[in-house]
Order: structure tokens, then C-alpha cells, then sequence
């Protein structure tokens, strides 16, 4: 029985992986489901090598494969920031809100405001990379939050291709064109390939 372990407990990121995988592996679960009580901590400095820690470090302790999946955004006029720091952006206590709020003032009076998602993943077993994938998704920050869907910068983050942000897009067009989408649909490629 092929047994997948997602180095998570947001169950919508559960939920997309287990849509697009489900097709290779017989079981696929979340670190509660598999009865992971166990943090990472996130010291990289790359989205793959935080991807890479949490999948490698989690395959030692269990059968099957584990995947890891590190992702944030990237302000060209903030020399990349908020980057691998994007979850805890505002600092201590940091959320949603504040994380926002701090991108709004940093980028308040810059011009450029052209701006990326990056969605590493990591497929590890047995505390060995198996397979890395990273994909992107292109856009630009605007002045106001807009929109309701999503969660994290996305009523921020304006696709200029669909002329809204990803909290205004409809789940089911942003869970094509997101950069987890993107990097989970190359990794099921490469999967299908390896399996």
C-alpha cells in the first residue's frame, strides 16, 4: 500500500494535494492523521531548503513518502522580501492582518510593484530527497486588500492576466493557476514518471 504523508496540518493544502495525487498513492494523510505531533523549525535560507528540512526530517520517522511543500512572496522593490520569512513577516504574533498591513507600508511609495508567489515542494522517503519541484506565479501588489477568498496576501496580489487579486478569483480557476497548483501539477508529473 503506497502511503503519502503531507508535512502539514492546513487541511486546505491537505485537500488540493489530496485532488491532484490521489491517483498514485492509496492513502494520503496529514501529519495529525498519521499521528505526527512533531514542528520543523524553518532555518533555511531558500523555500527548497525549508521544503527540503521538513520533508526529510519527517520521512525518518515514518513509512512511505512525505512531502513538503515551503511557499511565499517575493516584492521585486523590497529586494524580495518578505520571502521564506512571509508566515512571520510582522514579527512576533504575527497574522494575516499585520503581515498585510506591514507589506502596505513598505510598499506605499514605491513604483514597482511587481511581485511573486513561490511554491517549493519536496517528495522525500526514508530521509533522502526523492524529488523537488518549484514553480511561480506572477503579479503585482496593489494599495487595498480586495476580495474574500484565500487567505495570507492574496487580497493583495493582482493578476493582471484576470484583472482581479487572488482572494476576488474563484477557488476553482486560482487552484489552476496559483504556484502550488503549478508546482503540484509538475510534481504529478514527475511522480507519474518515477512511480
Amino acid at each position: 500500500m503506497k502511503r503519502l504523508i503531507i508535512a502539514t496540518n492546513n487541511q486546505g493544502k491537505v485537500r488540493e494535494i489530496k485532488a491532484i495525487l490521489s491517483g498514485f498513492y492509496d492513502e494520503i494523510l496529514s501529519l495529525k492523521d498519521a499521528g505526527i505531533n512533531h514542528d520543523v523549525v524553518e532555518d533555511g535560507n531558500s523555500f527548497h531548503e525549508n521544503a527540503r528540512k521538513k520533508a526529510v526530517e519527517i520521512s525518518e520517522m515514518v513509512d512511505g513518502d512525505v512531502l513538503a511543500d515551503d511557499s511565499g512572496l517575493c516584492v521585486e522593490a523590497l529586494d524580495g522580501a518578505p520571502g521564506i520569512y512571509s508566515a512571520r513577516f510582522s514579527g512576533e504574533g504575527a497574522n494575516d492582518e499585520k503581515n498585510n498591513a506591514k507589506l502596505l507600508s513598505l510598499v506605499k511609495d514605491k513604483e514597482n510593484r511587481r511581485a511573486w508567489f513561490v511554491c517549493a515542494l519536496v517528495l522525500a522517503n526514508g530521509g533522502k530527497e526523492k524529488l523537488y519541484v518549484e514553480e511561480k506565479a506572477e503579479g503585482r501588489i496593489i494599495d487595498e486588500p480586495k476580495g474574500e477568498n484565500g487567505f495570507g496576501y492574496d487580497p493583495l496580489f493582482y493578476v493582471e492576466e484576470y484583472g482581479q487579486t487572488f482572494a476576488e478569483i474563484p477557488a476553482e480557476i486560482k487552484n489552476k493557476i496559483s504556484h502550488r497548483a503549478k508546482a503540484l501539477g509538475k510534481l504529478q508529473e514527475e511522480v507519474g514518471r518515477i512511480q
